[in-house]
């Protein structure tokens, strides 16, 4: 077993961070340096029993098969197993690094958000390096097994996270309803003498949550420039949701240029684009949230 103070994962981190930040020409190199990294000799009894009963073709035959009429409307036929699809991202991974085309084209066609080959390399990086990642420590440091969770009811409420603009979500709360979702905006909801945050913990029994950034303030370190920025509150929600959902039932939708916190990067954003791409990019997060949305009806 690994032990906990080994930094092997701190290197794995390190090499899933620069492919967040890499560009076009040089997003192989760390790729390349993870999938080494994984396959470090102290982790060949997790991948192995990882690795077996799983299928990488059969896999991705029956993900094209959902392709519609709508580029990027196809969706990856995870199996209901948590320990398979750490098993078929661990080969997906190993697949790429083999061939970085590869991550640009499976971004393409499932994750697709513009027409930048390194937007589809990021899309693949958010949606499944990151978490498979996050989940491949906790199964290795677990002696090669997963802890059990209370699977809950899905809720079809949605949380709208947002600062002092009421367009954006205005636009997403229309969004949600029309998809057959309940949008749960903060100021519409009963006071009943609560505090702000009292007033989001009682509201909080939502399957996901969207978060607005929206560059409402103006701040930066001492001495220097200031620069736009959320709303202090809507990063504090932000935290909040993803310390009580997790990470993959929180979309955040950024508009503009602004500082970010570094504490979010592996947070998964899309920009919000006045020719509507975010609901696509929204829908697609609440369809592997677990919610029954049809890709092929969703316009912008």
């Amino acid at each position: 077993m690994i032990d906990r103070g080994n930094d092997l994962f701190k290197q794995i981190n390190n090499a899933v961070l620069d492919l967040q930040n890499a560009h076009l020409q040089s997003y192989s190199r760390p790729l390349k340096s993870l999938a080494r990294l994984l396959n470090h000799p102290d982790l060949a009894e997790a991948n192995e029993a990882l690795r077996r009963d799983v299928d990488l073709d059969a896999f991705l035959a029956r993900s094209i098969e959902s392709q519609g009429a709508m580029i990027g409307s196809a969706a990856p036929a995870w199996p209901d197993d948590s320990l398979k699809v750490l098993g078929l991202s661990l080969l997906l991974i190993e697949k790429f690094a083999a061939n970085p085309e590869e991550m640009a084209s499976f971004g393409h066609v499932y994750f697709h958000s513009g027409s930048k080959i390194i937007a589809s390399v990021q899309e693949v990086t958010r949606q499944i390096i990151i978490p498979f990642v996050r989940d491949y420590k906790t199964f290795v440091l677990n002696g090669g097994s997963s802890p059990a969770k209370l699977v809950l009811p899905l809720s079809d409420k949605v949380f709208i996270v947002h600062g002092q603009e009421t367009d954006p979500s205005n636009a997403v709360a229309r969004f949600l309803q029309d998809i057959g979702l309940t949008p749960v905006v903060l100021h519409e909801q009963v006071n009943r003498g609560l505090t702000v945050i009292e007033k989001v913990e009682a509201n909080s029994d939502v399957g996901f949550a969207v978060v607005l950034l929206t560059p409402d303030d103006m701040g930066g370190l001492k001495g220097q420039a200031p620069e736009p920025r959320p709303r202090q509150n809507v990063v504090l929600e932000l935290g909040y949701f993803l310390g009580k959902l997790g990470r993959s039932k929180v979309c955040a939708l950024k508009r503009g240029n602004m500082e970010i916190p570094s504490e979010l990067a592996g947070v998964v954003w899309e920009p919000m684009d006045e020719r509507g791409g975010w609901k696509l990019a929204l829908a697609r997060e609440l369809k592997a949230a677990g919610h029954q949305i049809d890709l092929n009806t969703i316009v912008g």
